[in-house]
């Protein structure tokens, strides 16, 4: 009868990707078997709940990172004006600058950000890295500049904020992150002095909103490794919202001794359990960013570019699940993300391509010498660049050469054409540097492509990249 399989007893042994484990009378034979499936389940627990972290670790890192390496507060900006500040940032854009802001509205209170008019681009992000508003030439104010007052969750609107344009954070943590865009420094930088942000209880007499530089220090913004990522973790959940689609991991976590409320004293047993999720999660992380396995994933589907965005729109949301492992594959090799990055109008808004092999799929190598040859009338309205990023940092890469982009603003030689080959290897070129940018033997790397104002070419894949190629 059909279900007379489900009558009968396990017996012997099972085999399971963590080994064979023995069965009697169809249980776990001894009190061996039953600690081995749970140090598995735990593992893998830990494992999923690594990978489901990621945005609010990285965050809370880079946040920790402002207080205790700059010296920054909450009504504070840290500018990373140049390739050097930007060297711990995951996959920065090499050329523009940026200001970032953390703000922890337990300790402030609802915070007031402040725009000149201006061409800025720039906005809120919770600490799950969704999208919170949008500031700047791309927001409601559509570069006119203004006030936006920022409240915690469940916070009401205060009966004298007229004038303030009024956002509610998801998370009792959020970044404010804004980039000045206008092609002079001078004019660039005179617009990024004009930029505040302060408690709104001081709105009166504010203070003066210090502008602070990273100063020549060494720093990494993204998320630690081994058991730091878990105490960051812990530290993290003790004062932020837990969602409600959270509560299993949540669950999960408290099995390692993670838990809202309670102190972070987990035992040997644990401890050798979070480590190794942990590893795990990284490699796993890894593969999910760089090999990603998405539907749809690659932008032509005989190349190896891929979307690094995978996800339908900041709200990490689609109809029917959240978006978790692409969350997961952007925020490990990210940070900081909006709609306006997944532009779907010509003209408007960036696009951002990635290739993490060469045409045959392999990682692409420090020690070896590649070439990728960039088609004539790239379709971007403003302008493209191709960036290299460490792969083991997910940053900028640090070479000798102080630089690790190349596009369109660039002095570059172009081919008879109109094509321009970039060039990319641990030694210059004989035929000069314009196009070539130093990688490092001993340490793989990946490219951003990125279209800025990406027009219909790109939209109707009529114009193609070609694969990255070793070098003849």
């Amino acid at each position: 009868m059909k279900g007379s399989a489900q009558t009968k007893l396990l017996t012997g042994t099972v085999r399971t990707p963590f080994g064979a484990v023995k069965v009697s009378k169809g249980l776990p034979a001894n009190a061996a078997e039953v600690s081995k499936l749970f140090d598995q389940l735990d593992f893998q627990q830990a494992t999923q709940a690594y990978l489901w972290a990621l945005p609010l670790v990285s965050w809370a890192e880079w946040q920790a990172t402002h207080e205790e390496v700059f010296g920054a507060t909450d009504h504070d900006i840290v500018l990373y004006a140049n390739y050097a500040d930007r060297l711990g940032i995951l996959t920065a854009n090499a050329t523009t600058p940026y200001l970032v802001a953390f703000v922890d509205l337990k300790k402030s209170g609802p915070m007031v950000v402040e725009l000149p008019p201006g061409p800025v681009a720039g906005g809120l992000g919770d600490f799950w890295q969704r999208e919170g508003a949008v500031m700047g030439e791309m927001g409601p104010d559509k570069g006119s500049g203004g006030k936006t007052l920022i409240l915690g969750p469940g916070e009401a609107t205060p009966t004298d904020a007229t004038g303030y344009r009024v956002v509610t954070s998801t998370t009792v943590n959020f970044m404010f992150g804004l980039r000045a865009l206008d092609p002079d420094p001078t004019k660039a930088m005179a617009l990024i002095k004009q930029v505040r942000i302060y408690p709104y209880s001081t709105r009166a007499k504010p203070p003066a909103t210090r502008l602070i530089t990273p100063g020549g220090k060494k720093w990494f913004g993204g998320p630690p490794r081994g058991m730091d990522y878990w105490k960051r973790l812990h530290k993290v959940i003790q004062d932020e919202v837990i969602d409600e689609r959270d509560r299993f991991y949540m669950a999960a976590l408290a099995n390692l001794s993670i838990e809202k409320g309670k102190p972070f004293k987990p035992n040997a047993r644990q401890k050798t359990i979070l480590l190794q999720g942990a590893g795990a999660g990284e490699l796993m992380a890894q593969c999910n960013s760089f090999a990603k396995r998405f539907s749809g994933s690659r932008h032509w589907p005989d190349r190896r570019w891929a979307y690094i965005l995978d996800m339908e729109d900041s709200s990490q949301r689609t109809a029917n699940f959240d978006q978790l492992l692409e969350r997961a594959a952007y925020t490990y090799e990210a940070v900081g993300y909006s709609n306006a990055m997944m532009s779907k109008t010509p003209g408007l808004g960036q696009a951002y391509l990635a290739a993490y092999a060469d045409k045959s799929g392999a990682w692409l190598d420090g020690g070896k010498s590649y070439t990728l040859r960039v088609p004539a009338g790239p379709p971007a309205k403003n302008f493209w660049s191709a960036t290299v990023y460490d792969s083991g940092t997910r940053c900028l890469i640090d070479n000798k050469q102080g630089r690790g982009d190349r596009g369109s603003r660039d002095a570059t030689k172009s081919n008879a054409d109109g094509s321009v080959d970039l060039l990319f290897g641990p030694k210059a070129p004989k035929s000069g540097e314009d196009n070539w940018v130093q990688t490092i033997p001993g340490r793989p790397w990946f490219l951003y492509f990125r279209f800025y104002g990406p027009l219909e070419a790109y939209f109707d894949r009529s114009w193609k990249l070609p694969d990255i190629a070793p070098s003849k």
